[in-house]
């Protein structure tokens, strides 16, 4: 976010176009996250990978949780963090891979496209397991070590489908709304203890995931590919492009800082006005 000292059109103040989506040289947000410990889960690509990297970057030391083995030995080698292999849905290793983070960045997820009449229950079963389960045990594990410090930041990789709802995706829809109200309560119950709670809602972010939900969305509406970015996945987005994953993690990044000290409790949508239409 920036700020103006001269209103828009005063002389010699000609503001410059905005940028598609900025650079790391270009991100305003100052951040010192030195002496933290953060997990992001997910990290190994996507929105997760980009989360670890800005946390890195504002100074904090990343464990770098994920299925994917090779991807986060590339990060530990670029000195981005340390991996932990794990498998989240082993609940029990979710909870020991919280305990002493400062910070917890909840991003691990899986996606599934199918009528609920079709749509497989173990694999319904799996989603929740893994994408409210998961955070509430990462988050059980963490809570004493922030609550002994008086300090910590929980951050939710939410989605505009844990503001409003679509078709076909009655897992991914119901476990987002769930990890919203669980990050209500975490909110709640740790603001005493300098802890905050937050969701980040993007709408569609250029990532793997979505790569695949534009295949699924293709055989489910029958219509081709590449016409389902534009006529489904944007159809009701006014800005028509996929957001950055460098886009979220500035948003992740903010909400650990001292400056977001009293944003708790909050979903803060990253849709270019999909919830808004």
């Amino acid at each position: 976010m920036t700020t103006h000292e001269y209103p828009p059109g005063a002389p010699g103040r000609t503001p410059p176009p905005p940028a598609a989506s900025p650079s790391v040289a270009q991100r305003t947000a100052r951040v010192d996250l030195t002496g933290r410990t953060a997990l992001v889960t997910g990290a190994a690509r996507g929105i997760g990978r980009a989360c670890a990297l800005r946390l890195a970057a504002a100074g904090a030391d990343v464990r770098l949780a994920d299925l994917d083995g090779p991807g986060l030995r590339a990060l530990a080698e670029q000195g981005v963090g340390e991996p932990l292999e794990i498998d989240l849905s082993d609940l029990d290793a979710a909870e020991e891979a919280g305990r002493g983070a400062d910070i917890v960045v909840n991003n691990a997820g899986v996606q599934t496209v199918a009528p609920v009449q079709d749509f497989p229950p173990e694999r319904f079963s799996l989603i929740l397991r893994l994408m409210v389960e998961a955070p509430f045990r990462v988050v059980r594990g963490a809570l004493p070590h922030m609550y002994e410090r008086g300090w910590g930041r929980v951050v939710n990789l939410s989605s505009v489908h844990g503001l409003r709802a679509s078709p076909f995706k009655s897992a991914y829809v119901t476990a987002k709304h769930g990890l919203e109200g669980f990050s209500k309560v975490v909110a709640l119950e740790g603001a005493e203890h300098g802890v905050t709670s937050n969701c980040v809602n993007p709408g569609y972010v250029r990532t793997a995931l979505v790569e695949r939900q534009i295949a699924d969305q293709a055989r489910a509406h029958g219509v081709p590919e590449d016409e389902v970015l534009a006529e489904v996945l944007l159809a009701r987005t006014p800005m028509k492009r996929l957001i950055e994953p460098e886009e979220v993690a500035e948003l992740v990044v903010y909400l650990c800082s001292a400056d977001a000290s009293f944003v708790n409790g909050a979903s803060l949508a990253v849709d270019g006005g999909w919830s808004a239409s």
